[in-house]
């Protein structure tokens, strides 16, 4: 799997259609049969590497919380276990510690990576994937 997004595909593939030899936007035949066949060849070469392609809108995490992640996954904890905590920690009024913080005013973009299993690391913009 690459890391290229759906909208890296996408322009791809609208720049093989726009600037390709075979075909002058300027000069399309009255018919356009055969623009519409390059185009649906174009197109048919490109759907795997679209579906396989990442989400454009991937959540950007610290490197902490990215490795959290990993740790969790490899020990076979859910998300459930991670918001129980944060949970907890509201119920005895305490002030999270460490990663919690972070988690605790971000659940939303956590569980968003927790379940896409990628995301990007803040410090780096590279793509983790579990």
């Amino acid at each position: 799997m690459s890391n290229e997004t759906k909208r890296d595909v996408f322009e791809e593939l609208l720049d093989s259609y726009m600037y390709s030899e075979d075909i002058v936007i300027d000069e399309i035949s009255t018919d356009g049969v055969a623009d519409r066949l390059n185009l649906g060849n174009i197109i048919a070469s490109t759907r795997y590497r679209y579906d396989a392609a990442l989400p454009d809108d991937l959540p950007m995490i610290p490197k902490s919380i990215s490795e959290y992640i990993k740790n969790l996954h490899k020990f076979h904890r859910d998300l459930v276990d991670v918001f129980g905590m944060v949970r907890d920690l509201g119920i005895t009024r305490t002030e999270p510690t460490g990663v919690l913080v972070w988690v605790a005013h971000n659940t939303d973009t956590f569980a968003r990576a927790w379940l896409l299993g990628v995301w990007r690391v803040e410090e780096k913009g590279d793509v983790v994937k579990l």
